[in-house]
């Protein structure tokens, strides 16, 4: 598990191997993420967009953006946490994300980013 925290969220990801949606042989490898993130701060937020970098181990990059997280803008009190389980898909048995959400204070409206952390996702015989 990797965690970041940014202007006082915080925000932790696990990656998961899917082998049931992988092909191998076809170059095609699925992972699952989970991700938790933790409001600590004295305000209310809503989490407005995601931005994702994708990288795969042969230099291929992507980007992701758009409207919140799987289909919600999750709304957090302060000491509230939100999870969420998503997918990427890889071409090599190794890969990275990393990329940033935009929140929004509610008491202001003020918008501020949060850093998502760097993670690996790797194929588990690539370990050995």
């Amino acid at each position: 598990m990797v965690k970041k925290v940014t202007e006082g969220i915080t925000i932790s990801v696990e990656t998961f191997y899917q082998p049931d949606y992988s092909n191998p042989i076809g170059s095609e490898f699925m992972f699952a993420y989970r991700i938790t993130i933790e409001n600590n701060n004295t305000f209310p937020i809503k989490l407005l967009r995601r931005h994702w970098y994708i990288i795969d181990s042969n230099g291929t990059r992507r980007e992701v953006e758009g409207e919140g997280v799987v289909g919600v803008q999750p709304l957090l009190a302060p000491g509230e946490s939100y999870q969420y389980v998503s997918g990427s898909n890889l071409r090599t048995e190794i890969g990275k994300m990393y990329g940033h959400y935009q929140i929004e204070n509610q008491l202001d409206k003020k918008l501020f980013e949060v850093k998502i952390p760097e993670f690996q996702m790797i194929v588990p015989f690539k370990l050995n």
